[in-house]
């Protein structure tokens, strides 16, 4: 997932959490690496103390302003919240939801109101950061590949690349809101649109996003993107159609340009979702944590220049 972000240039595998005096000099001499950086949120180990001590005491250390309203405790939350109201929910969910939901509630909400918990506020300036500026050439083979993309995993991103494989320009179409709890039900997506756009964005395979695609590829979007190949992943949520539901590849299967990717990883949402259940100790024990450290954080966090 690391080594797939366009801002990375090289993943050191297997770090230690603490940056201590051998593995900082490791990093100043083996790796030329000129400063270590973190978000605004303090970093502590188990013992309270910091992190990046020697790093700072070298004067070696940058801070960075942390993207407010998202954090992995929070993301937890919510994957808790979609299973809430199933009916075959047990104590222990009950308890994790009540654990990492921090008090919010959906109760008389409309479908998808779980991704409402999320305090993520995208303005222009974010979306552009993260836009590569450039589009495509005009003989460029544009391929097309829409879906949900919520909780942006390794198997997304494996696909992604098989896509962008087949042509000279990748354009993904992200699904709205609406379309996504339409198909998967009350509280999804976990994150919400532009969450999920970004993080899309930020996949070095891909090109250019659509905030809200439709559902349906229609021709008149194929000839507005001049869209040269429309192709969909094997593994996915949702691949069967409802009683009644138009294909929404009927048109590109119509002018012989929709292609099946065989997903090189078989993973879902809700397998990430599957792993948090799994591993339900673990996360309480790490969420009391958590919670204080994101509380200390918000009670007592300066601004900080983003630029």
């Amino acid at each position: 997932m690391v080594k797939s972000v366009k801002w990375v240039d090289e993943v050191i595998e297997d770090a230690p959490y603490e940056i201590n005096e051998e593995f900082m000099n490791k990093l100043f001499t083996d790796h030329k690496i000129d400063y270590i950086i973190h978000g605004d949120d303090p970093c502590l180990l188990p013992d309270g103390s910091d992190a990046y001590a020697h790093a700072k005491k070298a004067g070696r250390y940058k801070q960075i302003k942390r993207t407010e309203g998202v954090s992995s405790t929070d993301i937890v939350g919510r994957m808790l919240l979609c299973v809430r109201d199933r009916p075959n929910e047990t104590p222990v969910h009950a308890s994790l939801q009540r654990q990492f939901s921090h008090g919010h509630s959906d109760k008389g909400s409309s479908a998808g109101a779980g991704t409402r918990v999320s305090h993520f506020l995208p303005t222009s300036r974010r979306i552009v950061q993260f836009s590569n500026g450039k589009g495509p050439r005009p003989d460029a083979r544009i391929v097309y590949m829409d879906g949900a993309f919520d909780l942006f995993h390794a198997g997304h991103v494996e696909t992604l690349k098989a896509a962008k494989a087949m042509g000279d320009f990748l354009l993904v179409g992200i699904h709205s809101d609406q379309i996504v709890s339409a198909h998967r039900g009350p509280n999804h997506p976990i994150m919400h649109v532009h969450e999920r756009s970004l993080s899309v964005l930020a996949c070095r395979y891909v090109d250019e996003v659509i905030i809200g695609a439709p559902w349906e590829v229609s021709k008149d979007m194929i000839t507005t993107f001049n869209i040269s190949m429309v192709v969909h992943g094997t593994c996915a949520e949702v691949n069967d159609l409802k009683n009644g539901e138009i294909d929404p590849y009927a048109a590109a299967k119509e002018a012989g340009i929709f292609e099946v990717i065989k997903s090189p990883r078989d993973m879902t949402t809700s397998t990430i979702i599957r792993r948090i259940f799994a591993n339900h100790e673990a996360y309480k024990k790490r969420n009391e944590k958590k919670v204080k450290s994101e509380e200390q954080y918000y009670h007592s966090k300066t601004y900080v220049n983003g630029d």
